[in-house]
């Protein structure tokens, strides 16, 4: 009877020590985003993620723990969002932070990041300014910038020859940045480049008949546009109605996102120059399982955002296994070179700048069976889309 006991009590008192570590807290990363005012972009994000954080914990978690995300939504105003990352910070303990989509809000919760010391993972925000004029050490973006995907529309905008643009954009950090880009970007092609119109639209709130009658008084010769969304719709179907489109190459950004472009269906606007996802005619390993997991979970298709989301996670998880903990230094300097598998292949972000090198799918508008589809596209590697590390330098603050 007495070994009986001494054997029990040992066996109790190896449980009470090995238990801590059998079930240990989770890491907890505070997730923050616009989902009220974005949700074609942002419903996709929020299912992107969930998979790879699920997908995470199947395969044993990270550092022996589980992944948790802490969501909260940032009413899509920067001091909102500010207010939301100190309580993620500070009342729930999170580890670091990850999210944001429109550029003004990315760059309140950098600053954030800056000031705190803490981790922050941009997924979505474009505004240049991110990772160059106002980038920090703490900060780090996944998406191809406003720069870069300006850049990438570029050789096929030199190639029709035409020297006077009309600009249109919403009137915010990001289209701004967009709308600079490729004013720069133009200029270093085509010298003599004018700008005949700039319409500077409110976010969300396009007066869609007046923008096209400015754009048509001006007489350009091609157009550039960075709007999206609804804003996107009002105006595609807005042109469309006066012929504005006749005759005139258009170049637009994000154009050919599914998020953006499912709505138009046939009234897509064929021949359009555009940044997308054409999620239907990817077939490299990457993405075939990314899609193939995807459907499994939620018996629909992807979209960017779902990209967007999924490998946000990805990179939180793979800085989380490089560092070998949840110090924000350490993380930060596992971050930096941190290679990424992601649906569009492995990307690395730079040490020079904290930008990922995810690129775009670059093509041409076109209709398929009553839908908008991307043609003729291909897939433009980041990397080989950003200034050089003398302009970089000449841009970003020290760290």
């Amino acid at each position: 009877m007495r070994s009986k006991f001494l054997l029990g009590a040992a066996l109790m008192a190896s449980a009470l020590f090995t238990a801590p570590t059998m079930a240990q807290a989770p890491i907890k990363i505070g997730e923050m985003n616009s989902y009220k005012n974005f949700t074609s972009f942002l419903d996709p994000y929020k299912k992107g993620w969930e998979l790879a954080v699920e997908e995470a914990n199947a395969a044993g978690g990270v550092l022996g723990r589980k992944i948790e995300i802490i969501s909260r939504d940032d009413n899509g105003t920067p001091g909102d969002a500010v207010r939301v990352a100190e309580e993620l910070v500070s009342r729930e303990g999170v580890s670091f932070l990850i999210g944001t989509f429109p550029s003004n809000v990315g760059l309140a919760v950098a600053d954030f990041a800056k000031q705190r010391k803490t981790l922050f993972i941009a997924a979505e925000p474009l505004t240049d300014k991110i990772v160059w004029d106002q980038g920090n050490r703490y900060t780090f973006r996944l998406r191809p910038s406003t720069y870069m995907q300006t850049a990438m529309l570029i050789p096929d905008a030199v190639k029709t020859g035409k020297k006077r643009w009309a600009i249109v954009f919403p009137n915010y950090e990001y289209g701004q940045s967009a709308a600079a880009a490729f004013k720069k970007l133009i200029k270093q092609q085509i010298p003599d480049a004018e700008f005949v119109v700039e319409q500077a639209t409110p976010l969300g709130k396009i007066e869609a008949g007046l923008v096209v009658q400015a754009i048509a008084d001006a007489k350009p010769d091609a157009i550039f546009s960075a709007l999206f969304d609804a804003d996107l719709a009002k105006f595609v179907r807005e042109s469309s109605q006066r012929g504005l489109f006749k005759n005139l190459p258009v170049f637009t950004l994000l154009g050919g996102e599914p998020e953006y472009l499912d709505p138009l269906k046939d009234e897509t606007p064929t021949g359009w120059y555009v940044t997308g996802y054409p999620w239907q005619y990817i077939e490299t390993a990457d993405h075939k399982a990314f899609i193939d997991a995807y459907r499994k979970r939620y018996n629909d298709y992807p979209r960017m955002g779902s990209v967007v989301g999924y490998a946000t996670v990805k990179t939180a998880v793979a800085a989380l296994k490089k560092a070998g903990s949840t110090d924000t230094e350490k993380l930060v300097a596992a971050l930096k070179g941190l290679e990424v598998s992601t649906p569009f292949g492995p990307v690395k972000y730079r040490e020079i700048d904290n930008q990922s090198t995810l690129g775009a799918y670059v093509g041409r508008l076109g209709i398929r069976d009553g839908k908008g589809v991307m043609t003729d596209w291909h897939y433009a590697d980041g990397a080989k889309f950003l200034p050089s590390d003398e302009e970089v330098r000449k841009l970003r603050p020290a760290d």
